[in-house]
C-alpha cells in the first residue's frame, strides 16, 4: 500500500534542567557488536474525541524535555573509546529528536501484517543508520492519520538500553504526558551503574561452553537466502487456549520426559515457531540451527541488579539442534532444548558471557540462527501518552528478527512476528497456524 507522511516539525529536545556534562562508560554487555543499531517501536492509537493535537503533540515535547532530565544519558551521544576497548556516552545535554508528521493511513490500515518489510518506515522518519556516528539516542515521532488516529514511532540506542529499561523509558514518559506523575515520582527511578556488570580482575577461568558464540557450517544457501530472497512480513496471533494446547502437545509429544516436567508459554511458543520456521526454508537434514533468545538476568546475578537498572541486562540463551532433529523429534524436544538453555543462567554463566564479550569481543553469528525477542513482557501494551493505550505494538520494519508482541486488549494472547523468505512463506504459515506439531 502506498501512503503518505507529511513532516511539520523536527526539532531536538533537550533536558528540562541543568544535568551532568560527563563521560559515562557503557558495560561489556552494553558494548557488544550485535547491539550496536536502533531499536525501533511503533505504537497505534485511536482517534478521541475532543482531544486537541496541538496540546497532545506539547505534553509530549515538556515530557520528553522532563525525563531527559533522569535518563540524562539519554541526550548524549554514543562513541567508541579510544583504544577500541568499549563504548561510552557522551552527555552534554544534546538532546533527543521530535518529529510531528502527518499521514494519509488509517488505523485500519494496521489490522494484519505489512505487505513488504520497510511500509511503516516512514513513520519514523529518520533511521540511526550508525549509532556510533554521533546521531541522538532517542527519535520520537508521533504521526496524526487522516482519521484522527495517531502513531508513535520511537528509536531507542539499544547499546544505551535493553527492551525492559526501554519500556520503563517509554512508561515514565507517557505518564508525564498523561500528567499522571511528577518526574520525582516515578518509579522505577533510572539507576546507571553500569559498573556492576564489568568483568571481574584478574580474568577467571569458567567452565562454559557458550554455544551463542560458535560458528555452524552453512550447508544450504542459508545466508543467500536472507540476503537475496525477498521477505515476506507476517503475523500469528496465539490466545490462551492456543498457548495450553502447545503446552498439552508438547507434554505428550517429548520423547525425554523428566517426572513432574512443565513448560512455560514461551518455552513452548518459541518451540513451537522454530520447529514452523526450520522445517518451511527446506533446508538440508544436517543442517543446524539456533534458537538465541534473550534472558533476563537481574535476578540472576549476585548480587541481583537495583530496580531501575535500564541497561542491558539480558544473556542470549542458544538452543541447538539438526533440521533432522527438530523436524522428527517434536514439540516436546525442542521446547525441552529451550527450558534447558533457560536453566544454565546463572550467576557464573553471567560472568562468564561479561569477560568472553569483553576479552575476545565474541558475537553471535547469522548462519542457521533466528533471534527470538519477547516484547510482550516490556509493558509496551501500557504505553498511554493521554490517548489510552495503543490497539497495536510492534516493530517499525518486520525483519528476520523474531518477535513476540502483545495483543490488545487480550492479556494472555500474544502475536509473532516474523519475516520470512518469500519462497517458504506460505508454508511456514501453514504450519506455524497448526497447534499439533
Amino acid at each position: 500500500m502506498a501512503y503518505s507522511v507529511h513532516v511539520k516539525e523536527a526539532t531536538m529536545i533537550k533536558p528540562s534542567d541543568t544535568t551532568p556534562s560527563r563521560l559515562l562508560s557503557l558495560s561489556a554487555l552494553d558494548s557488544q557488536l550485535f547491539l550496536r543499531f536502533t531499536v525501533e517501536y511503533l505504537f497505534v492509537y485511536k482517534s478521541r474525541p475532543g482531544l486537541d493535537q496541538n496540546i497532545t503533540k506539547s505534553r509530549l515535547k515538556t515530557s520528553l524535555s522532563k525525563i531527559l532530565v533522569p535518563y540524562y544519558p539519554m541526550a548524549g551521544r554514543v562513541r567508541a573509546k579510544s583504544g577500541g576497548s568499549g563504548l561510552e556516552v557522551v552527555c552534554k545535554a544534546q538532546g533527543a529528536v521530535f518529529i510531528e508528521a502527518t499521514s494519509d493511513c488509517t488505523i485500519k490500515d494496521f489490522d494484519r501484517a505489512p505487505t513488504y518489510v520497510t511500509q511503516w518506515r516512514k513513520l519514523l522518519s529518520v533511521p540511526v543508520t550508525d549509532v556510533l556516528k554521533g546521531d541522538p539516542v532517542v527519535v520520537v515521532q508521533l504521526t496524526w492519520l487522516k482519521d484522527g488516529a495517531a502513531t508513535l514511532g520511537v528509536g531507542i540506542n539499544h547499546c544505551v538500553c535493553d527492551g525492559i529499561g526501554g519500556g520503563e523509558f517509554l512508561n515514565s514518559l507517557a505518564s508525564l504526558a498523561a500528567f499522571e506523575c511528577r518526574v520525582t515520582d516515578l518509579k522505577p527511578k533510572p539507576v546507571w551503574d553500569r559498573q556492576l556488570l564489568d568483568p571481574i580482575k584478574p580474568p577467571r577461568p569458567y567452565p562454559v561452553n557458550h554455544q551463542e558464540f560458535n560458528r555452524v557450517p552453512d550447508l544450504g544457501g542459508f545466508i543467500s537466502r536472507f540476503s537475496k530472497e525477498r521477505l515476506i512480513p507476517t503475523s500469528v496471533s496465539f490466545d490462551k487456549r492456543c498457548l495450553n494446547e502447545l503446552k498439552r502437545a508438547a507434554l505428550r509429544l517429548s520423547t525425554t520426559q523428566p517426572s513432574g516436567l512443565t513448560f512455560t508459554s514461551f518455552e513452548v511458543l518459541s518451540a513451537h515457531v522454530w520447529r514452523s520456521w526450520a522445517r518451511a526454508l527446506n533446508l538440508p537434514p544436517n543442517q543446524m540451527l539456533k534458537l538465541l533468545f534473550s534472558i533476563n538476568i537481574r535476578n540472576r546475578v549476585k548480587p541481583s541488579l537495583p530496580s531501575g537498572y535500564y541497561g542491558n541486562a539480558f544473556v542470549l540463551g542458544c538452543a541447538q539442534a539438526s533440521v533432522k532433529d527438530l523436524s522428527e523429534k517434536g514439540l516436546g524436544y525442542a521446547s525441552l532444548l529451550i527450558k534447558n538453555a533457560k536453566d544454565r543462567v546463572n550467576n557464573d554463566y553471567v560472568r562468564s558471557v561479561v569477560q568472553s564479550v569483553s576479552l575476545s569481543r565474541a558475537s553471535p553469528d547469522s548462519v542457521g540462527v533466528l533471534i527470538m525477542s519477547q516484547w510482550s513482557r516490556l509493558g509496551l501494551e501500557m504505553v498511554d501518552f493521554g490517548m489510552g493505550r495503543p490497539v497495536h505494538v510492534g516493530p517499525i520494519c518486520c525483519d528476520r528478527y523474531c518477535l513476540i508482541v502483545p495483543v490488545h486488549s487480550q492479556t494472555d494472547a500474544v502475536k509473532v512476528v516474523v519475516a520470512v523468505p518469500a519462497s517458504s512463506v506460505d508454508k511456514y504459515e501453514c504450519l506455524v497456524q497448526s497447534a499439533h506439531m
